[in-house]
């Protein structure tokens, strides 16, 4: 999420109310998750197991529950709760506004396209030229539709990141200040839900085929010209790279990449990143001929045991 207007460091920290180190005019542009942050951004991260990981990335702001030596070139906010104060910023800089309408007044909606009875289309959406929304589709703040786009019944855009933070008194929610985009000629069947990323895009590219029920987490990328079938469950922060083809019922992990054409069948688990160009299945999901060796494997043991049993081996 890039911010309207630069800020310096100063202005944050007062706007949260903490501490920082580094020149009080430094620019600070936005703010992201790890595996997005650009230069100017903001990261947060409130574990000593994942400092490294954030001081090295490419953030050069960093909200830090403790004072560590600062990389030269960037600066830190130092909070005694990061993701207490990551979310404020979400909600300062994207606070959630109520939409007075079924259409929102700043909705765009482009040439020939038709939206059905009883849609919900919320502030600063922008839908492009000759798409169908059928019925009973909501349509977040800040979706972008492109050409050509068909969503059918019951499907939601831009619902919130399911990201939260288990705390004595219950589970805190990481707020999400991000969009979805859909590109071109997408398809989107019945009763998906696709949710905006926490700080960046959920994005399908142009082509891509979705079928019902399908559900897509946040900050997923999904390449062109892929085709998705019924009940898959895509968590978030994964990249489905071009042309892919997932069968039904497949349930993948968190930030992941699963390779261009590759393609994985009906009710496959997928616990790690997939190579490109290859079919798998199973849980957890392998390429088929290392799977088949391993299932013809699994059968030999019967008759393994029972030639133990015979030479009295145990």
């Amino acid at each position: 999420m890039k911010f309207w207007q630069p800020h310096t460091l100063k202005d944050i920290a007062e706007l949260i109310d903490c501490t920082f180190v580094g020149d009080a005019n430094f620019p600070v542009l936005g703010m992201n998750e790890i595996h997005v942050v650009e230069p100017g951004d903001i990261v947060f991260v409130d574990h000593p197991k994942y400092y490294d990981k954030a001081l090295d990335s490419a953030a050069t702001i960093i909200l830090i529950n403790k004072e560590v030596a600062c990389p030269s070139g960037k600066a830190l906010l130092i909070s005694d709760d990061p993701f207490r104060d990551f979310n404020r910023l979400t909600n300062h800089f994207k606070p959630f506004k109520a939409s007075n309408t079924a259409i929102s007044n700043s909705a765009t909606i482009g040439k020939n396209t038709v939206i059905q009875p009883n849609c919900f289309i919320g502030n600063n959406v922008v839908i492009g030229d000759h798409c169908i929304i059928h019925g009973n589709v909501s349509i977040y703040d800040d979706t972008i539709i492109g050409n050509n786009v068909i969503i059918h019944s019951g499907t939601i855009l831009g619902s919130s990141a399911f990201y939260y933070k288990n705390r004595p008194e219950g589970f805190d929610q990481l707020k999400s200040g991000g969009r979805v985009v859909i590109e071109d000629d997408v398809d989107l069947g019945a009763a998906c839900t696709i949710d905006k990323g926490v700080t960046g895009d959920t994005t399908i590219k142009a082509g891509t085929k979705i079928d019902n029920q399908v559900q897509v987490g946040h900050d997923t990328v999904i390449g062109k010209k892929c085709l998705i079938a019924s009940q898959v469950g895509i968590a978030g922060c994964v990249i489905i790279e071009d042309e892919v083809t997932i069968w039904g019922q497949v349930g993948i992990t968190s930030a992941i990449t699963i390779g261009k054409k590759a393609v994985i069948s009906a009710k496959a688990g997928v616990s790690k990143s997939l190579e490109g160009g290859k079919s798998y299945f199973g849980i957890p999901a392998d390429d088929f001929r290392s799977k088949y060796k391993e299932i013809a494997a699994i059968r030999k043991i019967p008759e393994i045991l029972e030639k133990l049993k015979e030479q009295n081996i145990k």
